[in-house]
């Protein structure tokens, strides 16, 4: 058993049209006062992204991507926090960590500019590489498999052999199976059941099911899936799962109730009972990014 407390990064978009909260924070003082607030919350990262990546979703210029995400990231990281910058543009990243930003997650693992990889062997940054078969437009068309987790497990550690072969250590890289991307909802949760067999790369696992679709239909009344602000309680649920998974951080649209989670699996599963013990540090964090 681990004492590691899994991590959560808050979810800071800031862009027009993400599928949860798209244009609730595209200004700069509103994405930093929301930024502040999931930080007040516990949050340990967040993670800023000024592109949506939701199905059909129309791509900004990289210069509209750096101009909406480098000044939340400055101000952000000049509070202390630890920013990632969510992108998958070598020089939005480049420019993000200059900015402040101390890990580059990445939805395409690479694929998507071919720069990408050396650029982040060249910066101080960890990086996130995610399953991806390609962009918003395409991914519904690409979700077929024979063999769903052996796919992408073999797709993701092709990925990981890239980044290594372009100079980024083993000791930055981070993996994340990419749900909801080339996935539907039965691929979804059969990846969840198997969390272990990503888990097996031996690389950081980050978990990302926020709000997504497949937890809408879950929850769906009468064929109409819930809405993605509805779908809270369901992901704080996924987050108690992949604690249980060891997973080294979760990626959340609010930060209270999945921190709630993981403290308590933290107390039932590795905490020692002790009359008047406290665990309101949620235990120890894992692979803190410095």
């Amino acid at each position: 058993m681990s004492t590691h407390r899994t991590l959560v990064m808050g979810v800071l978009n800031v862009t027009p049209d993400s599928f949860s909260d798209g244009g609730d924070f595209l200004d700069p003082v509103a994405a930093v006062a929301r930024g502040q607030l999931l930080l007040d919350e516990g949050a340990d990262i967040i993670d800023v992204g000024g592109e949506s990546t939701r199905p059909g979703a129309v791509r900004p210029s990289p210069d509209e991507e750096a101009a909406r995400v480098l000044p939340v990231i400055h101000s952000l990281a000049e509070r202390g926090a630890v920013v990632s910058v969510d992108t998958m543009r070598a020089e939005v990243a480049e420019a993000a960590v200059r900015a402040g930003a101390t890990i580059v997650n990445d939805v395409s693992g690479g694929l998507a500019d071919p720069a990408m990889l050396a650029t982040v062997a060249s910066l101080d940054a960890r990086y996130i590489a995610m399953h991806w078969r390609g962009h918003s437009d395409t991914m519904e068309s690409r979700a077929v498999y024979t063999d769903l987790v052996g796919e992408v497990v073999a797709e993701l550690a092709a990925r990981v052999d890239a980044a290594r072969a372009a100079g980024i250590g083993a000791e930055r890289l981070i993996v994340d199976p990419g749900f909801g991307f080339a996935k539907d909802a039965g691929h979804n949760w059969e990846l969840l059941r198997h969390l272990e067999a990503v888990s097996a790369l031996g690389y950081p696992l980050l978990v990302a099911v926020s709000r997504k679709r497949f937890l809408g239909s879950l929850l769906s009344r009468e064929g109409i899936p819930r809405p993605p602000q509805q779908r809270d309680a369901a992901s704080a649920a996924l987050t108690l799962w992949a604690a249980q998974h060891g997973a080294w951080a979760v990626r959340t649209h609010t930060v209270r109730e999945h921190r709630d989670a993981i403290a308590v699996w933290n107390r039932l599963e590795v905490a020692p009972a002790r009359s008047g013990g406290s665990v309101a540090s949620g235990g120890e964090a894992s692979g803190f990014p410095k």
